[in-house]
């Protein structure tokens, strides 16, 4: 449920439609929208998801519109945001 403050708004994961409210975090966003795994690590046998939720363990990589490498746990959504998640 969005605050008085913010505003609806909807990015694009790996090409579908999200909703997300203004000022939301993108790892919250990714949780809510049921997004558990993102990528499956250096070692490609294991899946990897967001572990600190704080910037320190770099477990939620995901690409934001054509950018590598970007921690969803310190980004805060925008409105036609396109997420691309590595997950198998």
């Amino acid at each position: 449920m969005a605050k008085p403050d913010q505003k609806p708004i909807t990015i694009s994961v790996n090409g579908r439609p999200v909703q997300a409210c203004s000022g939301q975090s993108l790892h919250a966003v990714l949780l809510a929208a049921g997004i558990r795994i993102l990528n499956n690590g250096p070692r490609r046998d294991r899946d990897r998801g967001m572990f600190c939720g704080m910037g320190i363990c770099y477990e939620c990589l995901v690409t934001v519109n054509g950018r590598p490498c970007q921690r969803a746990c310190m980004l805060e959504v925008e409105e036609g945001m396109e997420i691309d998640v590595h997950a198998p």
